[in-house]
């Protein structure tokens, strides 16, 4: 263990140099860009490999091969280049290819303000490759929760054979604070399954009974068919209804039914909240200002952070508001995820509080849109 004084962006590089990281492909782009240029410098000395590519098309498409080949891989990003790994991220999804993307959000839409920040991605993030399926987001609020939730996406990665997102801003990538790390013996670190069936017997899409199938990499000797069609257990294109529902509930539901092992929270003086706020990320740090000072003066008043956005710990949330006859959702954008908040907690009153700020919504802002519901 050791302690360091780092960026957000510094923090979630060496998360993932803990975790085991060994390929990284990436295309710098602001806000982003220093996770790159550190690993390029650090990566290398543990026998990783770092490669700057012509564009995020291609990185995207270079770490999911990567992870076939049975390195544990990233990129990173902002906005626009994580609009352009889409299609990469669908394939990634459906190939069920373990890999991280670290996504730096800065102001939009388009080119917007590359060295500000904001929270206008959750949707996205979510719903931006077509089909169904889950994904897992996590989004942390302090430069050791980008350390921590790094090493928790990549963990995640292996465990359910997906990609993760680690979805952080410019405010918390830019700021500096006191890190605690730890080195791989120290912290739980998470590989995925390998298959112990014969060779001849090895289909490379049969689940385990936790619906995740075992992943034989290339070169280890297993016929492996990596294939974005509608495929069945043995990797072959099918078009009959029968193995595209199996497969997408499938697909859908190893995250679902495996949710214990991805959603995290964390909930502050709710046990008599009679109002209770909502904040994610860097936007959770003012919140949680405003719940002190409020609580200073005798508002019964708490907070609930989401760290994973997608899926939400949902029961935790509900804990959380049970007593709250308001919930106010602070969000650095026009308010998007409130729409997932009042999913769970249809029998309270759910309020978005929207505050755009290029850098971080002061307590003061927060509480001037929220002051008409106190």
């Amino acid at each position: 263990m050791r302690v360091e004084y780092l960026t957000g962006n510094y923090a979630v590089a060496e998360g993932a140099i803990t975790a085991g990281l060994r390929f990284y492909a990436g295309y710098p782009i602001t806000p982003s860009s220093e996770i790159f240029e550190y690993l390029a410098k650090e990566l290398p000395k543990v026998g990783g490999i770092v490669v700057q590519f012509e564009d995020e098309i291609a990185s995207i498409n270079a770490v999911i091969g990567a992870s076939w080949a049975g390195a544990k891989a990233m990129t990173a990003t902002s906005g626009p280049g994580f609009s352009l790994m889409i299609e990469g991220l669908g394939l990634a999804i459906m190939t069920e290819t373990p890999l991280v993307i670290a996504y730096v959000m800065r102001a939009g839409p388009s080119t917007g303000i590359a060295t500000k920040s904001g929270q206008y991605d959750v949707m996205q993030v979510r719903w931006g490759a077509h089909g169904n399926y889950e994904i897992v987001v996590y989004t942390p609020w302090s430069v050791q929760e980008a350390y921590d939730l790094t090493i928790k996406s990549f963990n995640v990665s292996e465990l359910l054979r997906l990609p993760v997102i680690l979805l952080s801003d410019a405010t918390l990538a830019h700021l500096w604070e006191r890190v605690v790390m730890r080195g791989p013996e120290e912290v739980v670190i998470m590989n995925r399954k390998k298959p112990k069936v014969p060779r001849d017997r090895y289909r490379p899409y049969e689940p385990d009974e936790d619906l995740v199938p075992p992943m034989a990499c290339f070169g280890e000797g297993y016929r492996v068919l990596v294939e974005s069609l509608t495929h069945d257990e043995r990797g072959y294109y099918k078009t009959t209804n029968e193995v595209q529902r199996k497969l997408v509930w499938r697909l859908v539901n190893k995250v679902r039914k495996n949710k214990h092992l991805v959603v995290d929270s964390a909930s502050y003086f709710v046990d008599d909240a009679e109002y209770v706020v909502v904040a994610y990320g860097s936007t959770a740090r003012s919140a949680y200002a405003l719940v002190k000072e409020l609580r200073s003066k005798g508002v019964k008043i708490g907070l609930f952070r989401p760290k994973s956005l997608w899926p939400i710990d949902d029961d935790a949330l509900i804990r959380a508001c049970s007593k709250a006859k308001k919930v106010f959702v602070v969000e650095n954008n026009v308010g998007v995820y409130v729409n997932e908040v009042c999913r769970f907690l249809k029998d309270k009153e759910v309020i978005s509080i929207p505050v755009i700020d290029l850098d971080i919504p002061s307590p003061e802002d927060i509480l001037d849109v929220m002051r008409e519901w106190l």
